[in-house]
């Protein structure tokens, strides 16, 4: 397949495909519709626009003014009434999926617009300044026009941070903040970028690498403009937020846990479920289908346990696991070489799970030493753009190398590069289909996919290290637990310290590791409860697909059904899965039949 089709093909596959005159104008007003929130998001996403090679914002931020906010509410109000003209019954079945993926997104943002979603334009490991340091990183500095774009964001940097703690100063007048203890030591990622000499900066370094294409006499220009910039622009506006964030945000920070103690919380959090795992589930649902998974994980830890033969309480063994040195890296190098060995050895087996496979490769990264400390153990970082001109990474955390357990590095990972997060992003972007679903990325889907992967190595033979099956299980406990300690704290008033302490009593996780995820959940309600719900889904798919189907289940071609329609909500997902499972089992039937004649 020299070009990825996966959702037009599945489409003909079903049967479903037919002759367009019945639907043009439908058709048309919705493909208008979709062009012109195209246009609008390249506008609004300036940076975005330039990695699709959009160089008409060139040097230009995004912007977070009232007004700006405004624009965009107005304008998604005008989408909503342009799409009510539109009869979905009319557009031909692949339109029929995007009118309910683009419908559904619009329904989200207008909804977001009655919450105090904008409020939180940071938690405690993002923020807008993060994000813009890791600019020198993620551009790609091939050619003069690269540095061009780049000295303009510098230069809008100081009205971009402006904006944002604008935002942010209104956060602390009207009362919704952080909570304090999960925010401590925040003011750090702020003050590593308050630098003495810019040739230490962050920024600096796109400065120290140039294309071979251009001259001397450039460079030395582009450089002596970047410094200035540096200096003059980008320097004191993070000397400006520090001093907002210490003397005015972390004074005025939250003293209770839950999100639910704010005025709105309730239906706030709410929201956020929804927005997060495209379900309608409640808190209390979700915690009870946490409290069930906890329960299930724990007995087939304790046959792990029983296997290696320790001698011991459950408590007893993860203090074993978290305490003996055999489980750790020596060095940075050593946990990325042992890294790289994990996710080589998986590439060599994708062809026994997937019958397409991406053009996209991906790279390993170590994560920055400024934000290392502060965030997860490993992240993927997507290729920009169509992935023409870019791989995606694989980011790992090479710091405090004592709290990231070897027996862990496996399904880690599988959920980050292959088949997880790389796998299924590097598809989306070869698929045929809409810029605005080509694009988006649903959380549940997304990491209820990466999460399901994990389990996926067993299917070809690894995991033959007992302690890296139990690191399998302690990281599919750790995403139950996110259910029963994220509605726990901001549904039932559960403290900072319970959470730790289950999570603690439940995972073999580092106490680290634990402490920073806890205060990830706290100022990022409803996030993590998207990869255990996503992977459930998946799973029960799954499962559906291997018993209606029978010993005609292809779990190659079930794996390209999944990931060849793109991240999508979960119902959805659901539906088309068994449109493909009907169309199997008519395609089974026939093939009988004609064998019978035969």
């Amino acid at each position: 397949m020299k070009k990825a089709v996966l959702s037009a093909a599945l489409w003909v596959t079903l049967g479903l495909a037919s002759t367009p005159s019945a639907w043009a104008d439908d058709t048309q007003d919705f493909k208008k519709i979709l062009d012109d929130h195209w246009h609008q998001s390249l506008t609004e996403s300036p940076t975005f626009a330039s990695e699709l090679g959009d160089r008409s914002a060139n040097g230009r931020l995004s912007e977070n003014s009232p007004l700006a906010r405004q624009r965009r509410q107005d304008f998604n109000d005008a989408l909503l009434t342009r799409l009510a003209g539109v009869k979905a019954t009319e557009l031909n079945p692949q339109d029929q999926v995007n009118y309910k993926v683009f419908l559904r997104l619009r329904q989200m943002e207008k909804e977001s617009y009655r919450h105090p979603d904008y409020l939180f334009p940071i938690t405690n490991r993002e923020g807008w300044h993060m994000f813009f340091a890791q600019t020198p990183a993620s551009l790609p500095f091939m050619e003069a026009a690269d540095y061009e774009h780049y000295l303009g964001l510098l230069a809008d940097y100081p009205r971009y941070n402006a904006e944002n703690m604008a935002v942010l100063a209104e956060a602390v007048e009207k009362g919704y903040t952080h909570y304090c203890t999960s925010m401590k030591g925040y003011e750090t990622s702020i003050s590593t970028h308050i630098v003495e000499d810019v040739t230490t900066s962050a920024f600096y370094s796109p400065f120290t690498r140039f294309p071979a294409n251009m001259s001397e006499a450039r460079q030395k220009k582009v450089t002596e403009r970047g410094i200035a910039l540096i200096t003059e622009k980008v320097i004191p506006a993070y000397q400006l937020l520090y001093k907002l964030y210490t003397e005015k945000y972390a004074p005025a920070c939250r003293k209770t846990v839950g999100i639910t103690s704010l005025p709105g919380g309730k239906d706030y959090y709410s929201y956020l479920i929804r927005n997060f795992t495209t379900t309608d589930l409640t808190p209390q649902q979700i915690h009870d289908t946490g409290l069930s998974e906890v329960k299930r994980l724990r007995g087939e830890m304790d046959k792990i346990i029983k296997k290696v033969g320790f001698k011991g309480t459950f408590p007893e063994f993860l203090v074993f696991l978290r305490t003996d040195p055999r489980f750790y890296a020596e060095s940075p190098t050593d946990l990325m070489e042992k890294a790289a060995l994990i996710t080589k050895r998986m590439d060599g087996q994708l062809p026994k799970l997937f019958g397409y496979l991406p053009r996209n490769p991906y790279g390993l990264m170590e994560i920055p030493s400024d934000i290392a400390e502060k965030t997860t153990a490993a992240y993927y970082m997507p290729s920009q753009g169509d992935g023409s001109k870019s791989a995606g990474n694989y980011y790992i955390n090479t710091s405090l190398l004592k709290s990231r357990p070897l027996y862990t590095l496996e399904a880690l990972s599988y959920h980050e590069a292959v088949p997880g997060h790389h796998l299924q992003g590097a598809i989306q972007k070869e698929m045929e289909l809409p810029n605005f679903r080509k694009y988006h990325y649903f959380n549940a889907y997304g990491e209820g996919w990466a999460l399901y992967s994990e389990r996926l190595g067993l299917e070809v033979g690894f995991y033959t290290d007992p302690y890296s099956d139990f690191g399998r299980l302690t990281y599919e406990m750790w995403r139950a637990c996110r259910l029963v300690v994220d509605t726990g704290m901001h549904a039932f008033g559960w403290s900072r310290q319970q959470a730790i302490d289950f999570m603690a009593e439940n995972t073999s996780l580092s106490l680290h590791e634990i402490t920073t995820e806890v205060d990830r959940y706290i100022t990022w309600p409803g996030q993590a409860l998207a990869y255990k719900l996503g992977e459930l889904s998946i799973t029960a798919l799954r499962r559906e697909a291997e018993q209606r189907l029978g010993d005609q289940f292809d779990i190659r071609a079930f794996h390209d059904m999944i990931l060849g329609n793109g991240s999508l909500p979960i119902a959805v997902m659901e539906d088309l899965a068994r449109d493909w499972m009907a169309a199997q089992e008519a395609k089974n039937i026939k093939h009988a039949q004609n064998n019978k004649q035969n």
